[in-house]
């Protein structure tokens, strides 16, 4: 019989795993989470070992940047396991600041903040979360602009890795009528290098893999146009949701709570924009992996789309109906035709507010022709 290449005897250095031993890791979560990890950034498993040597070899610094979010994704990602955050802040990586998780605070915190920029520029790691905004009289800190602060930490980062679709895209502080004037990270600082990982909030195992990715190989993954990677958003959600097959035989639940929406019919008909939205959420999923929001009953909102929130919203009103939806549509046509029938619908770039106008001044139109 063939050995497993994924047992840790073939894969992982014995010295590596004693030494996670003792920091008090198991050798079965670490051989886990290297496994996870190389699965996830969808390389073979014979770099697996490569990946557990990245771990052990490399400790770059960390700046943590909270400017207009909620700070989901620094909670999602302490909530984080295989090995805990915990392990991934005091092993792997050396976060030198974070507002949330630093004991440091005031003048202390900006020390730490301005002794890492000058002594490791261009050999630290930037990870933003939350919109910038262009105002100044919103989000400051220390007496210094958000804009200030970004283009300062991000544009002597040796990368910028930017969480969540708040700092990806301007999330729901750029939505209309964005009176902060929201910036994303990539159009604030136009000269770094920014690697977006969105989503409401971000998954915690898409940001470990970007940062060993980095750790491995002395890059950042590989992205799509919107500069998101492609091991995590290089295919929609339709692709590998788990009520695709009811969508194929056109079974659909009619409303929350009914027999077919207990059934874990498709969500289509209740808003769901899986078809339209690229993201890993069906097979990395949230919670340690336990669910997502499709599986738990709830349509996907399109929240690793550039402006989500207007562009997707109602988030309750189906996509426009597509004509030829069932088992003889390929998910390519069917990708296809609800880009070009969204764009009719609703207008790429469109926000709710434009919809109301527009209508508006159709109507004055109809009457001044009447």
């Amino acid at each position: 019989m063939q050995e497993d290449p994924r047992s840790d005897s073939q894969s992982v250095p014995e010295e590596i795993l004693q030494k996670w031993e003792a920091r008090g890791v198991s050798r079965r979560d670490f051989i886990k989470f290297c496994t996870a990890t190389t699965a996830a950034l969808a390389l073979p498993m014979t770099f697996m070992p490569r990946v557990a040597q990245a771990l052990e070899d490399n400790r770059p610094p960390v700046i943590w940047l909270e400017f207009q979010g909620c700070t989901g994704d620094s909670e999602a990602f302490l909530r984080s396991n295989q090995p805990t955050a915990a392990d991934i802040i005091l092993d792997v990586l050396s976060i030198d600041y974070h507002e949330t998780i630093m004991a440091a605070a005031g003048h202390l915190a900006e020390e730490a903040k301005a002794k890492t920029i000058k002594d490791y520029k261009g050999k630290y790691i930037a990870i933003v979360e939350g919109s910038i905004p262009t105002d100044g009289a919103y989000c400051s800190i220390g007496g210094r602009s958000a804009l200030d602060i970004a283009r300062e930490v991000c544009g002597n980062a040796a990368a910028t890795i930017a969480v969540g679709n708040c700092a990806a895209f301007g999330g729901l502080p750029k939505a209309a009528p964005n009176p902060t004037g929201a910036l994303s990270v990539q159009e604030a600082v136009p000269g770094a290098t920014v690697l977006n990982l969105p989503g409401c909030p971000l998954n915690a195992t898409n940001l470990t893999a970007t940062v060993v990715h980095f750790l491995t190989f002395g890059t950042l993954p590989a992205t799509d146009r919107l500069g998101r990677p492609l091991f995590a958003y290089g295919k929609r959600i339709h692709d590998n949701c788990e009520r695709r097959a009811h969508f194929d035989a056109g079974q659909y639940a009619e409303g929350f709570g009914d027999a077919g929406h207990r059934q874990g019919y498709c969500l289509y008909k209740l808003g769901c924009k899986g078809p339209e939205t690229f993201h890993n959420c069906p097979t990395v999923r949230y919670n340690e992996g336990v669910s997502w929001p499709v599986m738990a009953g709830h349509g996907c909102i399109g929240c690793s789309e550039p402006g989500f929130w207007d562009n997707k919203s109602p988030f309750y009103r189906r996509l426009p109906n597509v004509p030829g939806f069932g088992v003889e549509t390929t998910v390519d046509q069917l990708g296809l035709g609800l880009a070009a029938a969204t764009a009719a619908a609703f207008g790429v770039h469109a926000v709710a507010s434009a919809f109301r106008k527009g209508d508006a001044m159709e109507e004055d139109k109809v009457k001044r022709e009447e």
